[in-house]
């Protein structure tokens, strides 16, 4: 599901930095560690940082895009310039 959310922040004119977690592989393990610490499962990808703050998953995304929320954050944090 994740090239959802990067095709939906592409409509919008956001390059996002997609980083790819194996499912298989227990080392990347210390990438989801390293987010901020915040514990995330594998389970809950894709997870997305809006402005270096986890904004959440794939759901949050489409409802903050569908209640038109999706805009002024990305605003907020830099991320468009409109």
């Amino acid at each position: 599901m994740g090239h959802v959310a990067k095709r939906l922040l592409l409509t919008h004119g956001v390059n996002p930095l997609v980083v790819e977690i194996d499912e298989e592989d227990n080392n990347d393990d210390n990438i989801l560690v390293d987010l901020g610490k915040t514990v995330i499962n594998k389970e809950k990808l894709p997870v997305m940082f809006i402005g270096g703050k986890l904004f959440g998953g794939l759901e949050n995304l489409m409802a903050a895009h569908i209640n038109g929320d999706l805009v002024p954050t990305l605003r907020q944090a830099g991320a468009l310039w409109l």
